[in-house]
Order: C-alpha cells, then structure tokens, then sequence
C-alpha cells in the first residue's frame, strides 16, 4: 500500500494509496522517517481512525490567525485587545503548519513568558485565545486535526486574587494624592469605584444617559459576562456625579 521512493535532491517521498482513502503523499529527509509516518498511515486507515491531513500539513498558523481576526475577533467585545493578542501569537507560533504544532511547542513558550516576569493569568489567557483558534479551527473551518494540542498544556499558577480593602486613613490619603494630580477626574472615579465595586472598564464606558439620581441607580447595558446590571449609587456617589462636569462632545461621564 504504500511505496517509498528516493529523490533526486536525496530527500524520501512517500506514496500511499487505497481504495476508499484519498491519496496521500509526503517527503521526509530520512528513509526512516518516511517508513515511520507510512507505518503510522497504514494503521489509522486499517483501525478506521485515519484522517485526512492534507490540508493541516499546508495551512499555518499564521494564516488560520489572519481568518480568526477577520471573522471571529469583530464579534468580541473585548476586539482590539483579542486583535492584539492573536497577533502576538501569530509572531511565535505562526511559522507552524496546523499539523506541525505540538503541546510541547505551547510549553516551551509558556514558561518562555513567564521567565519574562509575566503574570500567570495573561500567559492563561493567551494560550486560551490560541486552544480558542485551534477550536474554531477544528469544528467551524473543517481542519483535520486529531485533538486541540493547546488544551493538553499544564496551566501556569494564577496570583492570588486581590483582598485587601483600605485601612484607616488610607482613603482620604490616596484621595488627596488623586486632587493633588492634573487630572480633575481622578478623585471622582476613585470615590465612585469605592462606592460601586464598579471595574475600571465599566467605570469608563459609564454614560449619563443610564444614570437615574433620582432611582440611584447607574445601569451597565454590558459587563464583562455579557449582562447588563443596574448598579445601586450611594449618597455620596449620588453627590459625586452631581459634581463632575458633563463634557459636550461626548455621552460619557468620564
């Protein structure tokens, strides 16, 4: 079934046909790589778990990257960021046909970025938007891989999440440091963050439109899980906004 001739440029091509499976023909350096890869074919088609390759060994990952940014990045919320991300991830891993790309490879550059300092938690995310790539990749855009390599990596530690609250007399100090700054809005969206427990991208994307003083109530039509919440405003985060300016040109309180 499968015949294994030299080339003139001394390289191995392997041929392998059977009725029933499309042709499949690759080239190896070595006589002993070719009768490994036609050994390993041979027996996926006789067990019935043989999958075509063809296209995994010619698309790279770079070129999968470039179609997730067209097609599936607009559609996050979070866009630019994820954009930046699958960038980042295409400069490392983009050289790789889909085939060629191993867990150890995701590995390597895993410990890689946490070398350079980086938190665990963005090392996390990252390889979570590239198992995300290979995903789509998988069951939306029909390329023929066995399993999601990226899934198969050990995740690195996260930090301990945060819970320290201010103590006596700290409050009134950063908020000091915060009027004492160019920034007239600085002390305004620290108090409402205390007040609220708001995040700081909810903070931002807050527009006067969805704030009711007399309900006190500030509505978020979108938080980071996708819901909208309604948020319950303090007197002093009532007399706070009161406080702050509204800009003319733009929607946002801040």
């Amino acid at each position: 079934m499968a015949t294994i001739t030299k080339t003139q440029s001394n390289t191995f091509k392997v041929l392998i046909r059977k009725k029933g499976f499309p042709q499949q023909i690759k080239t190896f350096k070595t006589k002993v790589d070719a009768q490994k890869w036609a050994r390993l074919l041979e027996s996926e088609i006789d067990r019935g778990i043989f999958v075509d390759r063809t296209e995994a060994d010619k698309t790279t990952i770079g070129e999968l990257i470039d179609r997730y940014i067209q097609e599936v990045t607009p559609l996050k919320k979070s866009a630019k960021n994820d954009r930046q991300r699958m960038l980042f991830l295409k400069n490392h891993f983009g050289y790789y046909t889909a085939s060629q790309l191993q867990s150890k490879h995701i590995a390597t550059y895993r410990d890689k970025r946490l070398a350079e300092g980086k938190q665990g938690s963005t090392v996390i995310k990252e390889i979570g938007s590239l198992s995300h790539l290979i995903d789509v990749s998988i069951k939306d855009w029909g390329i023929p891989l066995i399993n999601n390599v990226a899934k198969l990596v050990r995740k690195p530690k996260q930090a301990r999440g945060r819970d320290r609250r201010l103590a006596d007399g700290e409050e009134q100090i950063l908020l000091q440091a915060a009027r004492n700054s160019k920034s007239p809005l600085l002390a305004p969206i620290i108090t409402l963050a205390i007040e609220t427990g708001m995040r700081l991208g909810e903070l931002l994307s807050l527009e006067w439109d969805n704030i009711d003083l007399k309900k006190q109530i500030a509505l978020l039509p979108m938080t980071k899980n996708g819901e909208s919440r309604a948020v319950p405003l303090s007197k002093k985060a009532i007399k706070t906004m009161q406080a702050i300016p509204r800009q003319i040109d733009t929607p946002k309180v801040f």
